[in-house]
């Protein structure tokens, strides 16, 4: 296809327009709308793996759109009523498909092209400092399906030549999207579907991003290709099929990209969503460790780290944690967090240490060192009031000050204020010895999630 025709198929085709839309919805669905792409450690422009993902996450609204644009394209020669002069000509049939279906393929792919170079640029001028090429395929596989869905639509519409094709193929490829949607409940420690997931990877779409260090794994990359490419052929043969058995036979490319694809899906949940490993690397500095992915959170997390160290030193003596370790342990939104005696275990998402820094963080990390939070972390709060409330306190002592509220949790200072005050009152009403005692003993039921924490503070015994 030279440069002439192309530019003749631009100006009479809805290529441009179905660009157009494509890259306009995303950029403002990813602006506008506020979600879970806009803070955290899965901003989406934050890391490259959450970029990729969260760009593809956006085809399930984009792919039927691309489907359906498609179809309204291949509805140009019957409503020209060309067809028959069309045939006559000596130009042979698959040149005009391959010529009209490419143009329009890899307008809407340059369109997520262009989603994916403005990600680029805004991972690159933000703090990321684990850079690969990993998910790079995440994003050519979600620009192939945009291609692939188009010309599947354009051949469905020549095939069925009627004005209701097009938004009928835009609620089918919906429909087929919601059916197979991948989603993390609160027990899943990975994104499932309702549908068997070798069958849910046949839609392109992807689940939100829960984890900066999952990323889907080879098999995925390959089975989806696969599927997509024999989507684009069956496409292209049902745009220059002339009867019912030549349309019959257009979709043996689908059906055989289909069972292949089906053959190469991994068939567990765990094997699509996999750890990416390198991300996952520990790099430290002395006894605080975070991962490659946050290796620019390093420098921050050391110097308030090593002083939260020594101030548990001196606050538990051979019962205080000697490292800081980010957690890399997947678990379910809800589920109990990775539990350690001698070590500190950090997660960025919690705002209560992603947030902080300095003196701030040195005393978050106090508190969780003190308190490890036995209850999940939910997308909006961090422990319970009585474990904030125990860590607050449990912080002060340590610090020789009054109990100062948490930042960073869903629970108003007034709250914890309330809380600590008769607690507090109490606890420094008795002998230093009995205030050791129980400090400690708080540590132990915490470590170990058994017990009240305000009870092991008042009264010197789990409830």
């Amino acid at each position: 296809m030279n440069l002439r025709i192309l530019r003749i198929e631009l100006r009479r085709s809805v290529a441009l327009w179905a660009g157009a839309v494509v890259l306009a919805t995303a950029v403002a669905y990813l602006h506008l709308i506020p979600g879970p792409w806009w803070t955290g450690t899965v901003l989406w422009t934050a890391q490259w793996t959450s970029m990729a993902l969260w760009t593809r996450c956006l085809l399930f609204f984009l792919w039927p759109l691309a489907v359906g644009f498609g179809a309204l394209q291949g509805l140009r020669d019957h409503r020209s009523k060309m067809s028959e002069l069309l045939t006559s000509t000596p130009r042979p049939a698959r040149h005009r498909a391959a010529t009209l279906a490419g143009t329009v393929a890899c307008t809407v792919a340059s369109a997520f092209a262009l989603l994916v170079l403005l990600g680029t640029v805004r991972v690159l001028a933000g703090d990321a400092s684990y850079t690969h090429l990993g998910w790079l395929p995440i994003s050519l596989v979600g620009a192939l399906a945009l291609g692939s869905g188009a010309v599947l639509g354009m051949g469905v519409a020549r095939a069925l030549p009627s004005v209701l094709t097009p938004p009928a193929l835009v609620v089918c490829a919906l429909l087929f999207n919601q059916f197979l949607r991948q989603t993390q409940t609160l027990d899943d420690v990975v994104p499932t579907s309702a549908a068997p997931n070798r069958v849910s990877l046949l839609s392109p779409s992807v689940a939100d991003v829960r984890e900066t260090l999952l990323t889907l794994s080879v098999p995925v990359h390959l089975g989806q290709t696969l599927w997509l490419l024999g989507m684009a052929a069956t496409g292209l043969a049902l745009l220059v099929a002339a009867g019912p058995r030549a349309r019959l036979l257009a979709l043996t490319p689908l059906l055989a990209g289909g069972v292949l694809a089906l053959l190469l899906l991994p068939s567990e949940p765990r094997d699509t969503y996999v750890i990416d490993r390198a991300a996952a690397a520990r790099v430290c500095d002395g006894p605080v460790c975070v991962t490659t992915l946050q290796r620019a959170r390093l420098d921050d997390v050391a110097g308030p780290g090593r002083e939260a160290l020594r101030l548990l030193r001196g606050a538990l003596g051979d019962q205080a944690p000697v490292a800081i370790r980010e957690t890399t342990v997947l678990r379910a939104i809800l589920s109990t967090p990775e539990r350690s005696r001698d070590t500190v275990l950090i997660d960025f998402d919690d705002r209560v240490i992603g947030d902080a820094r300095g003196e701030r963080l040195t005393r978050a990390l106090v508190g969780q060192g003190m308190v490890p939070l036995c209850y999940a972390r939910s997308d909006t709060e961090s422990g319970t009031l009585e474990e904030t409330v125990a860590q607050s306190i449990a912080t002060a002592w340590v610090l020789g000050e009054d109990p100062r509220p948490l930042d960073g949790t869903v629970h108003a200072a007034s709250d914890q204020a309330d809380e600590a005050r008769p607690v507090w009152k109490k606890l420094t009403a008795l002998p230093r010895p009995e205030q050791q005692r129980r400090i400690s003993a708080l540590h132990a039921a915490a470590v170990s999630c058994s017990g009240d924490p305000l009870a092991v503070l008042s009264d010197g015994a789990s409830r």
